[in-house]
């Protein structure tokens, strides 16, 4: 199970979001490169990184910011954001980003996405962010009409090397991972999952590691608000509950 920090950029800036609300905004730091290479000296070996302005189509401002991640540490990156097309697809893999997270595209346009992975291969991740089970889309701006156990199921058959499940109703509150859910859409999908939004404490990490309705289930845990605001030592949660089985989802 891989411990995987959070860099969400906007404008430029490493910032968290309140339950995906754009006018709710906390500014963490300016300099992502520098926060990403914070993050691999402290033993992370993925990082997740999501072009904020890119979700919402407001174009590719920060991908020279991104290529810079690239460029300075050997972390396996994952990033999700405004990918809508093959020109996406191309310049993101050229720039050396390892998987690539497809949200808004595949709950509209699921075949399209099965056609990306006949022609990459196995590069890429599941996007899957729901309230209340319903998928939302456009930086979390729109629905779908889509129930998250559906497209989780398309993404397993689709041929999709995991799912990142978030549930947005607890995306930056700190109040909890909603186990239940994620460990649901492992059970659907049978598809490594990783689990993002509500982490608040090390008692999070202990929780989805160790609880009979959790071990197992969960490959990975992505965490952004808690680790900025210093609620628990990422070396610390890293060196009790990461274990570097497999980082290859």
């Amino acid at each position: 199970m891989l411990i995987i920090p959070a860099i969400d950029i906007l404008d430029g800036k490493c910032v968290r979001l309140y339950k995906g609300d754009y006018n709710r905004v906390t500014v963490y730091g300016t300099d992502a490169v520098s926060v990403a290479k914070e993050f691999e000296n402290a033993g992370a070996k993925r990082i997740h990184i999501v072009d904020l302005d890119a979700a919402r189509g407001e174009g590719k401002n920060n991908r020279k910011i991104i290529a810079g991640i690239r460029e300075n540490v050997n972390a396996v990156l994952e990033l999700g954001g405004g990918i809508r097309g093959e020109e996406d697809i191309r310049q993101l893999l050229d720039a050396g980003i390892d998987r690539l997270i497809l949200g808004t595209v595949f709950a509209r346009e699921s075949d399209k996405c099965l056609g990306w992975i006949k022609k990459y291969g196995k590069v890429f991740i599941a996007g899957i962010d729901a309230l209340d089970g319903d998928v939302k889309i456009s930086g979390w701006e729109e629905g779908s009409g889509i129930k998250d156990t559906e497209l989780a199921v398309k993404a397993s058959k689709g041929g999709f090397c995991s799912i990142i499940y978030t549930n947005i109703s607890r995306d930056g509150t700190l109040t909890g991972p909603d186990t239940e859910r994620s460990c649901r859409i492992a059970e659907e999908s049978n598809l490594p999952v990783i689990i993002s939004g509500g982490i608040s404490s090390d008692e999070d990490f202990k929780t989805i590691t160790e609880e009979p309705g959790c071990r197992g289930k969960i490959a990975g845990i992505i965490t952004g608000k808690a680790l900025y605001e210093g609620k628990f030592d990422l070396l610390s949660v890293m060196d009790k509950y990461q274990k570097i089985d497999n980082i290859d989802f």
